[in-house]
């Protein structure tokens, strides 16, 4: 007996198929016609008229320039979250441990998605110290006029801040690393559960009438874990990644579902109580799908609750004055080294700051 004929025969397809069907209402658009005709346009309209589409298009075409690189860096990061990672063998280890991981590491610097998206904001403040190392050099030869004044000031007030801006990327970096944690174990409970599941429904049912309805099961809680990550990674291939576990009506079901991982538990407690068992047993299988629902608030938390929005703010602006005014703290005593010394600080906190950003997801 094949799967489809199994779901459309034995389970009862209400409680599957959605009912809720869009009504369009017909809508009916009166025209009306103005009874004089409008005042034609002069030549001095036209012109006023090309000129400003002349400068809206001339605008636009600098925001689309100016945010060419930032869009860019963007697309190079989104697609590495969607990138699919493996577990960590033994040989993996052992290349991790190797003593040219350094060198490794500094060769694969242009290929990483964290220093590609920092490019940006580092090329951003590079270049304001470029402006600002020209001008004061200007205003040393003598190339400007002696009244402007020389962008200058003491090292007194980033030295009492540096402690406060250091706090902020630990407690940041710290609050990251326990969110990635939280998630990691999230995960491990969902699979977990999911193993132990699918044991006690292979062990526990043993009549030969069932093995249809035990085989649509297995296929329901291997699912479990797939539908669950797509649906917390962005633009994730769900239906590529379930189509090996689902038949294409129940494939279908779950595409249309508003919450996929909670139709497929649907799935699995309807099965269940087709499943011809003891009530001992049929308790303790169901008492499983709580893992499930647990797994989906951990995950859903971690997702819609990112750390603080005013605590992150805070730091993105202090990391921003404090490079904008690096150079002209610099500039006394490193002159025009004030370039490489913002580049290699924006580099570092900015990294680390992007690195918290990283996101939660363990998989």
């Amino acid at each position: 007996m094949k799967q489809a004929t199994f779901r459309s025969k034995i389970l009862p397809p209400s409680h599957f198929i959605p009912k809720t069907l869009l009504k369009l209402q017909p809508s009916i658009t009166t025209l009306t016609f103005p009874s004089k005709s409008p005042n034609p346009l002069t030549f001095k309209t036209l012109s006023c008229l090309e000129s400003q589409s002349q400068s809206e298009t001339k605008t636009l075409t600098l925001i689309s320039v100016l945010r060419a690189i930032p869009d860019w860096a963007d697309r190079v990061k989104e697609r590495g979250v969607k990138q699919k990672r493996t577990l960590y063998s033994h040989e993996k280890w052992v290349e991790h441990r190797s003593s040219l991981r350094h060198v490794r590491h500094l060769l694969s610097s242009l290929s990483s998605r964290v220093i590609l998206s920092l490019i940006p904001p580092v090329i951003a403040f590079t270049m304001v110290a470029v402006v600002i190392a020209s001008y004061n050099s200007a205003l040393d030869s003598h190339l400007l006029p002696g009244f402007l004044p020389v962008l200058r000031a003491s090292s007194l007030p980033y030295q009492l801040t540096a402690p406060a801006l250091a706090l902020l990327l630990v407690f940041r970096t710290e609050a990251s690393y326990s969110r990635f944690v939280d998630g990691k174990k999230a995960w491990t409970q969902i699979i977990a559960g999911t193993n132990d599941f699918a044991t006690m429904v292979i062990s526990g049912t043993d009549n030969s009438t069932d093995e249809c309805i035990k085989d649509s099961l297995l296929r329901y809680i291997m699912a479990f874990p797939v539908a669950l990550k797509g649906h917390v990674i962005c633009d994730s291939d769900v239906s590529g990644d379930l189509q090996d576990l689902l038949d294409a009506d129940d494939l279908a079901i779950v595409l249309d579902s508003k919450h996929r991982p909670r139709c497929i538990i649907e799935f699995i407690s309807q099965s269940l109580q087709l499943l011809n068992l003891e009530a001992t047993k049929q308790n303790m299988l169901e008492s499983k799908i709580s893992c499930f629902h647990e797994g989906i608030g951990v995950c859903e938390q971690l997702m819609g609750i990112p750390i603080p929005l005013s605590y992150t703010r805070l730091t993105s602006r202090f990391l921003v004055l404090w490079h904008l005014t690096l150079p002209i703290i610099l500039w006394d005593d490193c002159h025009w080294i004030v370039v490489p010394a913002t580049f290699i600080s924006a580099a570092s906190l900015f990294c680390i700051e992007e690195f918290v950003l990283r996101g939660w997801c363990p998989y």
